[in-house]
């Protein structure tokens, strides 16, 4: 009899420990989800007041780690009015030249830019005064992709290319020109390429 009541002590404890394990578990996953949606609902807001800026600083760490933050003034109140893309000239060793350029959604299937949607706001955003830093890291990584042993990259130049898109009268729209200006130059050293 003692060792039917040991078992049964046993099993009891090892049961509260199963279910305190998921209990930790639902809860975790609980307060993650009431955070997101909160964060969220604070990101989104379309109101300038100090509570909002102060939830806005609070959850931007998170929304740039993660990469879900949003720009929506892409939407309103002045919509974008230029298609922009970023290209990089790259110059190998022998003096050949290549030209490399990011992913545009607009030249992508349905399927491929569900994956590469990122490239689209990685782009947007490189040029920008704030992510001067970025630059020589996307140079380097541009040049590897680019290199092979025999075949080595010399210089990466990145190039912010644009065209404005005007509105007629008729409420149509109708591109301008091409324009373009160098964001930054890299000389590329042998162990950027490892």
């Amino acid at each position: 009899m003692t060792p039917k009541i040991l078992r049964s002590e046993t099993t009891s404890t090892g049961l509260k420990r199963v279910y305190g394990i998921q209990n930790a578990k639902y809860i975790a996953i609980n307060a993650f989800l009431i955070f997101h949606i909160l964060a969220i609902t604070c990101w989104c807001v379309p109101i300038n007041s100090p509570l909002v800026a102060f939830c806005k600083d609070r959850v931007r760490p998170y929304f740039l780690w993660s990469g879900l933050f949003q720009a929506w003034d892409m939407f309103s109140p002045i919509p974008k009015a230029a298609n922009t893309c970023i290209e990089a000239t790259v110059v190998y060793k022998d003096g050949s030249r290549t030209t490399w350029t990011f992913p545009r959604m607009e030249q992508l299937s349905l399927f491929e830019r569900y994956f590469k949607e990122r490239y689209r706001k990685f782009a947007d955003n490189l040029p920008l005064d704030d992510n001067d830093a970025l630059l020589p890291d996307a140079a380097r990584h541009i040049a590897r992709l680019n290199s092979t042993a025999s075949h080595p990259a010399k210089t990466i130049i990145l190039v912010q290319k644009w065209s404005f898109i005007v509105p007629r009268t008729d409420g149509s729209y109708v591109p301008e020109p091409w324009d373009q200006h160098i964001l930054y130059a890299y000389g590329v050293k042998p162990e950027d390429l490892k």
